[in-house]
């Protein structure tokens, strides 16, 4: 029988009209809170090490939740197509805030290091929870809608969280922007809780009255193959480090051995054919994490490019990442409006040209001493471009999937977005260091991220299965 807690499909009506408008303003205010955080720290992390003498832990403080992110993935996935995602969203959300609880209180930068390992942990299982309760509350025609609503939800902290995250450590103390947020996680969760029993089992049964082989097994393998993706996420992160005076090699040999071992980890994470391009789902998830890697790859450097060649201040840079934001929130919602009017190949083939364009702008402003606003328009388009792809991707990995594997389906989308901005970010740290100006390092960073741009646009046409012929 149906759950007297979950709505009937009514396609019509909003995600911010009733039965809907608790849950949307739940599920998008726990996106919003993990998007702040992960800026806010970003703000105060440089008075963190100063004030805890974590010089040494610094980049680590930011390496090590992204790669514990992709266990918690995993974790969240497989245990949301055994009981639903009920049980995963309340642990993640108790992970995440045991996770600020620590950092907020740390007395030293390990300590602090280890706090944010948990809250890595647990916004990483949250995302994938949060895209099953999705795919079993929310009708399909409504989909692209939420998804909208979450772009939104992520992009608008770019906008407030580094300027709120400054006031609130010079007002008070950098601890309070971790433990601010607490509170507000809790209410965000209670929004949801009380739908979240109708969703806990895929088929409406409970676990002990489903057919055992409709259970799916718990995946142990999965799981470690997740912790060497992790740790192979750190050692390329680390591998800049990498400094053998008899042997100037090491750090490439390395930087391509933790790779190669995170392409082999990553594998069983995925479904079959994704490193391949096979058509329909694999090449929706593949092409999630080349356009990760081609646009957070290049945003990284473009404020920096600004500063160090044209003289920006950095209050001035950083409004070249706000408009791109602000592109992305404007895109996503006009694709959310037009629904099925666009189709998602058409939104996934534009979105990703238009990333690649404007890594190519960027590409000639480095290397052609191109007006700056040559560069910041094209981040506008590029904000465009995701905010056009990433959420109908997402759609269509929901529409790909089935209720046995859509906590799968829905990690694997979250693993390849985070491995591939991983990866990007740490393969242009390389990129960047072995050139001997900064005209060419910043070129061979964005001849780098355009090359994956290329990739994306080149899988952009395989998303959807290929039409048979008539007869």
């Amino acid at each position: 029988m149906r759950d007297s807690t979950l709505p009937a499909a009514h396609p019509a009506t909003g995600i911010f009209r009733p039965p809907y408008f608790w849950v949307t303003l739940g599920t998008c205010a726990l996106v919003f809170l993990a998007a702040f955080e992960s800026l806010a720290v970003t703000t105060i992390m440089p008075l963190v090490s100063r004030e805890l003498n974590g010089a040494s832990l610094y980049a680590l403080a930011f390496a090590g939740p992204l790669a514990t992110g992709v266990i918690g993935m995993v974790g969240a996935g497989n245990w949301s197509d055994r009981r639903g995602p009920a049980m995963p969203l309340y642990t993640s959300v108790a992970l995440f805030v045991a996770g600020l609880l620590i950092a907020g209180t740390s007395v030293s930068m390990p300590m602090l290091v280890a706090g944010r390992l948990v809250q890595g942990l647990g916004g990483g299982a949250l995302t994938v929870a949060l895209y099953v309760l999705v795919a079993r509350f929310f009708p399909g025609p409504l989909h692209p809608k939420i998804f909208a609503a979450f772009s939104a939800a992520w992009v608008i902290p770019s906008l407030v969280g580094p300027f709120a995250a400054g006031v609130v450590a010079q007002v008070f103390s950098w601890h309070w922007v971790f433990l601010g947020v607490v509170g507000l996680v809790i209410a965000a969760l209670a929004m949801i809780a009380p739908v979240l029993r109708g969703v806990s089992e895929p088929d409406g049964l409970e676990a002990a009255d489903r057919p055992k082989g409709n259970v799916p097994p718990w995946a142990l393998g999965r799981l470690g193959w997740a912790v060497l993706a992790a740790l192979a996420v750190l050692g390329l992160n680390l591998s800049a480090d990498v400094r053998i005076p008899t042997f100037p090699a090491a750090t490439a040999l390395v930087a391509c051995a933790a790779v190669v071992l995170a392409l082999v980890a990553v594998r069983p994470l995925v479904p079959a054919g994704t490193l391949t391009a096979r058509r329909g789902l694999p090449s929706v998830i593949l092409a999630r994490g080349l356009a990760s890697a081609s646009f957070f790859g290049a945003e990284v450097y473009l404020p920096y490019l600004l500063i160090d060649q044209y003289g920006f201040p950095p209050t001035l840079a950083g409004l070249t990442l706000t408009a791109g934001a602000l592109a992305w929130a404007g895109a996503a919602a006009v694709q959310g409006r037009l629904g099925s009017r666009l189709p998602d190949l058409r939104a996934v083939q534009v979105g990703s040209l238009m990333v690649l364009a404007a890594v190519l702008l960027a590409l000639a402003t480095a290397a052609l001493r191109w007006p700056a606003a040559v560069a910041l328009a094209g981040w506008v388009l590029a904000g465009g471009g995701m905010g056009l792809l990433y959420p109908r991707l997402s759609v269509m990995t929901l529409a790909l999937s089935s209720k046995e594997n859509e906590g799968f389906n829905s990690s694997a989308m979250s693993i390849s977005d985070s491995l591939g901005g991983a990866l990007s970010l740490a393969a242009t740290g390389i990129v960047f260091a072995a050139f001997t100006t900064a005209v060419q390092s910043f070129a061979g960073v964005f001849a780098f991220t355009a090359a994956i741009g290329v990739a994306a646009a080149l899988v952009a046409p395989r998303v959807t299965a290929r039409k048979a012929s008539a007869d």
